[in-house]
């Protein structure tokens, strides 16, 4: 994929996008990135993500809504591992993420607003497959996300001519 992404599909499809408004931090060893997302809402606790993780990732991407709280993180180097081994495209937190040094190593998207060096709670908490709304926007199970250095567009559908 072209590492100008973003650009070219918000020219070529402005009325089919919603971009994410957020100053994403790159920290994946993969900067372009996409697939149909798989969305999950927790807050300062990843229980549920290696459930997640651990399935097939082929063509996917996981959401997930930490609430912007950067006080733990909710991926790290063994999650993070866990999805380059079932290929996964990438992972986006609206949270915190540790083990960047490790984490830029990997063939794995990762975007997230910062870094925290503490682990999460583990109160098995949290919601799988469901609406997430951040930064004034609204992200379903089963859209459809892009991603580059540029930042994050979502669709409801797979723009034509886009190899994911």
């Amino acid at each position: 994929m072209d590492n100008d992404l973003l650009p070219d599909l918000c020219d070529a499809y402005e009325d089919k996008i919603l971009w994410l408004p957020v100053t994403w931090q790159d920290y994946g060893g993969k900067s372009v990135f996409s697939g149909q997302i798989v969305t999950l809402r927790c807050f300062e606790d990843n229980s549920l993500v290696r459930g997640i993780l651990s399935r097939p990732g082929k063509g996917k991407v996981l959401v997930i809504d930490g609430h912007g709280s950067v006080n733990r993180a909710l991926l790290g180097d063994q999650l993070a591992l866990l999805a380059v081994q079932n290929e996964w495209q990438g992972i986006v937190v609206y949270g915190a993420v540790r083990d960047v040094v490790t984490l830029s190593g990997l063939n794995l998207g990762v975007k997230a607003l910062g870094v925290c060096p503490l682990k999460t709670l583990k109160r098995q908490s949290g919601e799988e497959n469901v609406m997430l709304s951040f930064a004034d926007c609204r992200i379903f199970p089963g859209d459809h996300l892009y991603a580059d250095q540029n930042g994050i567009i979502v669709t409801p559908h797979p723009l034509p001519n886009i190899v994911e």
